[in-house]
């Protein structure tokens, strides 16, 4: 019997984990580039090390635990759980290699030109040695706290992600040789600078350099780092299912005690110590990662906030739009704008804080609001939208939020907000056990003489100042009676026992968005190769089911063009499958994070229709989270979508496309076209002023 892998000469579907090393191959290559700005570079590799870190902590931590428990049941695209792992681990190494040199031989070289010197402490003089003596006395040695190990020390556990030096000292008298553990402090910088401003040595080799003060009298034969990485996905279980909040804080306990996944150790560290470190975290060989370089990369964040303009990106400053511009110094009336049509925000081009922030904060103080409803996946310590909820229900206004507390790895900072917002007088909800809420929703309701109007803002991102700054995102502010219903039943859903609930603008996940979407594909493949054309947005792409529809869509000569900045599963380029499908991956400055959804014919014969929302096209966003996209509908709103999609298509800088054969190309064109800087110059252009 011929297999999925056998068909169209090679796999019909790529594998989700591969394909996500592939992108993260693409951030690396970033870092690798050096037309990208030096200190740029620095934080694509702080990226690619971050990513890596999470894949660990998450991706390979649930392929470990289904070859633990026996599982061989294949994927989509024909691997097993422990196949995956040892390809993965094959990807992984040149990856690895190519990482370590891009830091040491290429982004090393580069910033010692630029008077920014990676030094190690033995090539520091005196004057410099003496600053670390102090450094080390006023502000690292009161928080250290090394852990021996022997018969009445057991071995000491080790945190995730901490980094940490193994060290072997020897008693001069006895000769008694023992092993001990010094944690590196997270709370510290990952790199001390020296007093120019400009060079740095890794925080490790300054405790390394000072071990005789943690160990007086006795002799280091040894000292070098490891770090360690453990399962820290959150697993609730039905019974929990009472008290979500209790249930993710005894999960989040949980988590600093998960299971070890991988080792990286030091390249210098011998076999003895090796060894100890392998039977004590009970890893496998094939867990043990060698670096030359310092561990843990993600640190060099540390160094893009270096004053040193000139090594950066130019300084982008989000633009207000002209209907939300003030007036007389006076903030436009939100709600009065809104009235008179749509607003489309696309951040960070568009001023999030004029925007969104506004537009929450004008309704927290409107006497005429009655109420607000806002759903909160992800958002930051200064957020003002928090303030602004919690000054709404204090000024006596309802308030609900919607707080996802099984957001992964923010599930601390949701706690805490979701009790500080308890605390006001806001209504918490904490969704359900078996989904996530990842909706990017609010609504407001005011009270307009005899009438209540709905304000709504349906998004593609957290609300998040912080991340709206790095993100590329896009929302819809408005005042339709239609999309206010929809936005009202949807918190219904959210808030109550609802389950079948109609919608009239509004694909909603897990009940009806994956049909919804198989039906405006099948409708362009009814209106024919001539007049159907598809085109998609999104951060990744992995339902096979959908992936089928679009291959069949591709059979019947539909123009299919798909922008997947991340995972991407299906197979563009091969005849009879998927011959008309491209696939191209933008990934530079910005994140891109929107999801924008055009269907040619998707709101009649020649009428095209256009979507935007929270949701990518995978098995967990269609089945296992609440999703909306909204549907677009003013004429004006869908030519400035069509205009980021079209900037999307023709990228020739940061654009990479995917080859039949899995390989991703990156294209540079003699067009020159970049999508941020093009988007920040339409964004220039619409606010009324010039792009320089």
């Amino acid at each position: 019997m011929e297999t999925e892998l056998e068909t169209t000469g090679g796999p019909r579907l790529f594998n989700r984990e591969l394909s996500w090393l592939d992108f993260n191959a693409r951030v690396l290559e970033l870092a690798e580039d050096e037309s990208t700005p030096l200190l740029e570079r620095a934080k694509f590799l702080a990226i690619f090390s971050g990513n890596l870190d999470e894949f660990f902590q998450v991706r390979i931590a649930g392929l470990k635990d289904q070859v633990a428990a026996g599982i061989t049941r294949r994927t989509p695209d024909g691997r097993t759980p422990a196949q995956q792992l040892i390809e993965i681990r094959d990807a992984l190494e040149p990856l690895l290699e190519r990482q370590e040199q891009a830091f040491l031989e290429s982004l090393v070289p580069a910033l010692a030109a630029e008077g920014i010197v990676y030094s190690d402490v033995a090539d520091l003089d005196d004057e410099d040695r003496k600053f670390l003596d102090e450094e080390f006395d006023s502000r690292i040695f009161p928080v250290l706290t090394p852990l021996a190990v022997d018969p009445g020390h057991p071995f000491p556990y080790i945190s995730d992600l901490s980094l940490n030096l193994a060290v072997v000292v020897r008693n001069p008298d006895t000769g008694d040789i023992r092993f001990a553990r010094v944690k590196v402090p997270s709370l510290l910088p990952r790199f001390v600078v020296l007093p120019d401003g400009e060079r740095f040595v890794p925080l490790e080799q300054v405790i390394g350099t000072h071990l005789g003060r943690l160990f007086p009298g006795m002799e280091i034969d040894e000292q070098v780092a490891f770090r360690v990485t453990r399962n820290a996905d959150l697993t609730l279980e039905d019974e929990e299912a009472d008290d979500l909040l209790a249930a993710v804080e005894v999960e989040l306990r949980r988590r600093r005690f998960g299971r070890a996944v991988r080792l990286e150790i030091d390249a210098r560290m011998s076999p003895e110590i090796r060894d100890l470190l392998v039977r004590e975290l009970e890893v496998e060989e094939e867990d043990v990662y060698v670096h030359r370089g310092p561990l843990g990369l993600g640190g060099l964040f540390a160094l893009v906030e270096l004053d040193r303009p000139e090594l950066k990106d130019p300084v982008w400053s989000p633009i207000t739009q002209l209907r939300l511009a003030e007036v007389d110094d006076e903030p436009v009336d939100m709600f009065a704008e809104l009235r008179r049509g749509d607003i489309l925000v696309h951040h960070p081009y568009s001023s999030f804080a004029t925007s969104v922030e506004e537009f929450i904060r004008q309704a927290s103080v409107d006497p005429q609001v009655l109420a607000i409803k806002l759903t909160l996946y992800r958002t930051s310590g200064d957020s003002s939208i928090i303030e602004s909820l919690i000054r709404a229900a204090e000024g006596g206004k309802q308030v609900a939020a919607l707080v996802e507390l099984k957001a992964r790895f923010d599930e601390q900072a949701n706690i805490e907000w979701a009790r500080r917002l308890e605390k006001a007088g806001v209504h918490v909800a904490y969704g359900f056990v078996d989904l996530k809420i990842h909706t990017k929703t609010a609504l407001v309701v005011r009270e307009e003489g005899d009438r209540i109007h709905r304000y709504v803002h349906i998004g593609t991102g957290n609300y998040n100042p912080k991340t709206a700054k790095l993100y590329e995102d896009l929302g819809l502010l408005s005042a339709d009676d239609v999309l206010g219903s929809d936005l009202s039943q949807l918190f219904n859903f959210l808030t109550g026992y609802s389950r079948e609930v109609p919608y009239q603008r509004l694909l909603v996940a897990p009940h009806w968005l994956r049909d919804s979407i198989v039906e405006l594909v099948r409708n362009e493949v009814a209106a024919g190769p001539e007049q159907g054309r598809i085109t998609m947005k999104m951060n990744s792409l992995v339902d096979a089911r959908l992936i089928e529809e679009l291959y069949a869509a591709s059979a019947a000569g539909i123009p299919v063009d798909l922008i997947v900045r991340g995972i991407c599963c299906l197979r563009p380029g091969v005849p009879g499958m998927s011959e008309t499908i491209r696939v191209r991956s933008i990934v530079g400055r910005y994140l891109e994070h929107s999801r924008i959804y055009r269907f040619a014919n998707g709101a009649g014969p020649g009428r095209a229709a256009y979507y935007i929302g929270s949701a990518d096209l995978m098995p967990r966003n269609l089945d296992r989270r609440v999703e909306a996209l909204v549907s677009v509908l003013d004429p004006a709103l869908q030519d400035r979508l069509q205009q980021v999609l079209d900037v999307n298509l023709a990228d020739d800088q940061h654009a990479w496309v995917l080859e039949p054969s899995g390989r991703w190309v990156r294209r540079k064109g003699p067009e020159g076209v970049s999508t941020h800087e093009r988007l920040q110059e339409l964004a220039l252009v619409r606010a009324g002023r010039r792009a320089e």
